[in-house]
């Protein structure tokens, strides 16, 4: 019995680690939806061309979001309530759009003590159940990006962002998935429709405020306050991932969070990999070629967010990396650099 035990004690810890592993690159075919990424793709297109036409492109990334997490957000069932609720969810969306990018050009200390706020709010969203609080956990990630979109363009003297026009793109993105939404309860003949996103929780029955809800949500804010105070404190490049990444990986459970921690570092690793590759094209071009290669890699950009979309539920890994690769593209077009510039971003 002792001989026998001993191999065990020393095949379990290997087990415990390809258990985890396995979670970690795991696959749910079940979640593959390409329906829901074409059509994602389809209604992008929209604010694209507009962007193109009036020639403001450092605000697409602001209406591809309002309108992404619209969709996410959509409760399902009759058009008014799903006009109702996205209509609040897009003007919550927009009022903390209009404070990101107003704050983006403040100190760092305010930086980080309105996001402390916004993150312990949006970690209390809880009590209204499960549905609202995903919602709310959506916006508090677009604000945590607001914030590094708008000082990133604040240190840009090349580029002009308005605050208001941000906040007007983020509603507009959110308005055309309504716009959307009534087009087809109308051609469908009015029925009520199920949520476009069926794997976000429907529950909206009302909960208590527990300790542990409380002590999850001030533990978030803590950490958005430090990542935030690090990523704009000590002015790190590129430091604005600090926050982004903690603030979704961060879960309720220690390895839930180590998980998805780990799906993000493979995942965002190979996006910005992918990311270098295709911004090295216009790193080197000049005049009608540059801005050729810069309209094809938006387009790119918007094919990589259809992928994120209909993957999302089948791997999250995956799914990372299509969002990393995309927002960079969206992010560091404005202001394409030299090689060395990329090869620092990959680190």
């Amino acid at each position: 019995m002792a001989t026998a035990s001993g191999p065990e004690v020393h095949r379990a810890p290997k087990g415990r680690l390809t258990a985890w592993w396995s979670k970690v690159l795991a696959r749910n075919p079940a979640g593959l939806n390409w329906p829901r990424g074409v059509l994602v793709l389809d209604i992008a297109l929209v604010p694209l061309l507009l962007f193109w036409a009036i020639g403001h492109e450092q605000y697409l990334l602001s209406a591809v979001f309002g309108l992404l997490f619209a969709v996410v957000a959509d409760p399902g069932g009759s058009f008014p309530r799903r006009a109702s609720h996205t209509a609040l969810f897009g003007l919550i969306g927009a009022g903390l759009t209009a404070l990101g990018f107003y704050v983006g050009a403040q100190s760092w200390g305010w930086l980080a003590l309105v996001a402390f706020a916004v993150t312990l709010v949006a970690g209390l969203a809880a009590v209204f159940g499960a549905h609202r609080y995903a919602g709310a956990m959506l916006l508090n990630i677009w604000f945590v990006i607001a914030l590094a979109l708008s000082s990133g363009l604040h240190h840009d003297a090349r580029i002009t962002s308005y605050t208001w026009a941000q906040t007007a793109a983020w509603a507009g993105g959110t308005a055309l998935w309504i716009a959307v939404s009534f087009l087809g309860w109308l051609i469908q003949g009015r029925p009520d429709r199920p949520p476009p996103v069926q794997e976000i929780p429907g529950d909206t029955a009302r909960r208590k405020v527990s300790a542990p809800m409380v002590v999850y949500a001030a533990v978030r804010a803590l950490v958005m306050f430090g990542t935030v105070a690090l990523a704009f404190g000590l002015e790190l490049s590129h430091g604005l991932w600090l926050p982004i990444a903690a603030i979704i990986a961060m879960k309720p459970s220690l390895e839930q969070s180590a998980i998805v921690g780990a799906q993000r570092l493979i995942g965002a690793a190979a996006g910005a990999v992918a990311a270098a590759l295709l911004l090295l094209i216009p790193a080197s071009e000049h005049g009608e070629r540059l801005f050729a290669v810069e309209r094809g890699l938006e387009v790119v950009a918007l094919v990589l967010f259809m992928h994120a979309v209909a993957v999302r539920f089948w791997s999250y890994t995956v799914y990372t990396a299509a969002v990393a690769a995309a927002v960079l593209v969206l992010m560091d077009l404005p202001q394409p650099s030299d090689y060395q510039a990329e090869g620092y971003r990959v680190l």
